[in-house]
């Protein structure tokens, strides 16, 4: 592997801790390799989204920006994450302080469960919406005869996107939270605190950072959510296009100057999360040591 390791040699002194290096062309060969896959695989990819973007100038991207279709796709993405995000955030408060500071049967089931949308796939996520909420699925003639529409609307759209993004809070506090124990916490009960004086006053403050690297996460998830969308969506233009439907019906009406021009929006929301990733890693990183 790149980088130095180290080794246990023992002697007459005791155990010695001696670095081990791997030869510099093994490092050069590795390092090169992982920028080759990142530069092709990645790199390459987002320049070409804007280069395409910008194509026909900036007048063509802005037409393709402030175009109503494309207004609303934005709006529409931004209602969707608005909704899930701090919904996900209740979610993971509550579930990883249950799992990190109680025991409860089906405690281990209830982990699983969060693990879920990890493992099915985005688009039979959305089947299952549809099983319940569609014509002929469970409540889909209950709310029929009360005038509710879930499917093809902006309720089925947001049930989608959160489904497919509750585990990213939960998971970012579960481990954190159950490797901070709760020493803390019961000092701060034997000293007469309330609950919500330990949440907001002790529990909170250690765990800032990893909730913040969590919204990041879901938020992006939010507003690039394609598979589960789409099944539920209906593709109506200006009404149930969020930002990634939006792209795949400029695509394949061959407008590719506008498709590009809104899948550079989304790509730019990469990089921002990419960026804010980085800096929630550094001050996290900070505290820690600071702590030390």
């Amino acid at each position: 592997m790149a980088g130095a390791t180290s080794t246990l040699v023992r002697s007459a002194a005791g155990p010695v801790h001696r670095p081990l290096t791997e030869p510099r062309w093994v490092q050069v060969l590795l390092i090169a390799a992982a920028l080759t896959f990142l530069g092709f695989f990645l790199l390459l990819p987002t320049l070409a989204v804007f280069v395409n973007a910008f194509q026909k100038g900036w007048e063509a991207y802005r037409d393709a920006i402030a175009d109503p279709m494309s207004l609303a796709a934005i709006k529409l993405t931004l209602i969707a994450a608005g909704v899930a995000v701090p919904a996900n955030v209740v979610f993971g408060l509550a579930a990883s302080w249950a799992i990190a500071r109680f025991r409860f049967p089906g405690k281990n089931f209830l982990i699983t469960l969060i693990d879920l949308p990890f493992s099915v796939s985005p688009v039979i996520s959305g089947m299952v919406f549809v099983l319940m909420f569609g014509a002929q699925g469970w409540f889909g003639p209950w709310l029929a005869d009360h005038g509710v529409r879930i499917l093809f609307a902006v309720p089925g759209i947001v049930l989608a996107t959160v489904f497919v993004t509750f585990p990213f809070v939960a998971r970012e506090l579960i481990p954190l939270m159950q490797s901070q124990g709760t020493d803390e916490e019961e000092a701060a009960y034997v000293l007469g605190a309330s609950g919500p004086q330990m949440f907001w006053r002790v529990t909170l403050p250690k765990i800032k950072w990893g909730l913040l690297y969590g919204i990041i996460l879901c938020n992006a998830r939010a507003m690039g959510e394609f598979g589960a969308v789409s099944v539920v969506s209906g593709h109506i233009r200006g009404r149930t296009n969020t930002l990634p439907l939006h792209v795949e019906i400029l695509y394949n009406e061959y407008n590719f100057v506008a498709a590009f021009a809104v899948a550079s929006l989304l790509a730019f929301l990469a990089l921002l999360t990419l960026a804010a990733k980085t800096w929630v890693e550094w001050r996290f990183q900070s505290d820690r040591s600071d702590a030390r």
